[in-house]
């Protein structure tokens, strides 16, 4: 394992002091009794030799589970390492592994300990991660509200479900999800428009409403829905095919005027650059899925460099979503507001400062790091 350790010219003590890492966690939290997989936390924490500590999150998918048995296969061989050499830890680590497939496991093992080594640094030099990503367009950010479910929901229920987060969260926009069964494609397309009908009768004509289909459409089945919500005035269409088949989800994209998203579950720089040459034009990479901080980073460059919305996926309601907004915060063509999926507060006891919505905006943290204050002990107390 030590011959695994990044051994450069320039390896070294991290600035002012010795922030060498003495240990790495990988570990699942469970909020509340009964939780499911799903609504559980991955959580990474990593420690350094001079008592500095580090969080990070990966993708919750079955709990994250298959993310943290990553960390902890590598866990031992980042004793000693300097979290400043975090782009070749990351580049050692991903074709260590590379042979488990680069996706998915992977690379949400890796998004986590990123995030860690971020929040590590930004405390070593008592500056925010924004700060150290070349500084913050501005410090607070509009979100979306996310709302899931709406598959096995009536017409009323779904306007019932959005109209109390519309209400409640005052966001900047709406974003319809459907979380159905992807075996069976096309299964209520009727029953799709009216729900989306409806939605829009619910807010007025101008309030900015988005549509996630949850690849559950043929080509033809995305065609037909997505000129529906055109009609609608709905400003994006999310992943309205399978994700894999990426030439499908570019001829969605390019036979639409309504923008088509995908690349929520795309988990490499390559696969990005596959799917916007495809002809997609807004991608939504997430922070705890691929890549962390330094990923999402190089997202942004790409989608730069192409003329291409990037607008993160991100459903995370701590660790993830804090993570999220420093990123946001410092893009200069910031073109849609942030995901924010859950307003549950049942990670809220485990942070001094929790990130809690205000007038439909988030305020992105100045603390050092990512400015999240951690209580260890109620962490550890809901370790599973």
């Amino acid at each position: 394992m030590a011959n695994d350790r990044p051994t450069t010219a320039f390896a070294g003590a991290a600035p002012d002091g010795d922030h060498r890492i003495s240990s790495v966690e990988a570990f699942q939290v469970q909020w509340r009794p009964g939780d499911p997989p799903g609504r559980r936390t991955a959580i990474v924490r990593v420690r350094t030799q001079s008592g500095l500590t580090g969080y990070g999150e990966a993708s919750p998918m079955m709990g994250g589970e298959h993310s943290l048995l990553v960390v902890r296969d590598f866990a031992a061989s980042l004793i000693g390492a300097d979290p400043f050499d975090q782009a070749v830890l990351q580049d050692r680590l991903l074709h260590r592994y590379i042979k488990l497939g680069p996706e998915g496991a992977v690379t949400g093992a890796l998004a986590a300990l990123d995030i860690a080594l971020w929040d590590i640094k930004g405390k070593a030099l008592g500056l925010p991660v924004f700060k150290l990503l070349g500084g913050a367009w501005r410090s607070t950010l509009p979100f979306y509200a996310s709302i899931g479910g709406n598959a096995d929901r009536s017409v009323d229920d779904v306007v019932r479900v959005v109209e109390a987060r519309w209400q409640t969260e005052t966001p900047a926009a709406i974003k319809i999800r459907w979380d159905g069964d992807r075996t069976r494609q096309d299964h209520d397309i009727p029953g799709d428009i009216a729900k989306a009908r409806a939605v829009r009768k619910l807010v007025g004509d101008a309030y900015p409403l988005a549509f996630d289909a949850n690849n559950q459409y043929s080509v033809g089945g995305a065609i037909r829905v997505g000129r529906a919500l055109e009609d609608l005035s709905y400003i994006w269409f999310e992943e309205p095919v399978q994700h894999y088949n990426v030439r499908a989800m570019g001829e969605v994209a390019q036979r639409l005027d309504i923008t088509v998203s995908a690349a929520e579950q795309t988990y490499t720089t390559q696969a990005l650059v596959d799917i916007i040459n495809a002809g997609v034009r807004m991608v939504q990479p997430d922070i705890v899925k691929m890549g962390g901080i330094t990923g999402l980073m190089q997202c942004a460059a790409i989608c730069f460099a192409h003329g291409v919305e990037l607008v993160p996926h991100q459903t995370q309601p701590g660790i993830g979503h804090v993570a999220n907004l420093h990123v946001l915060s410092t893009l200069m063509h910031n073109t849609k507001p942030a995901e924010f999926a859950d307003p549950d507060d049942r990670m809220h006891p485990a942070f001094e400062n929790p990130p809690l919505p205000k007038n439909g905006t988030f305020e992105v943290p100045r603390g050092p790091g990512l400015g999240l204050r951690v209580r260890d002990e109620e962490l550890d107390r809901r370790r599973l």
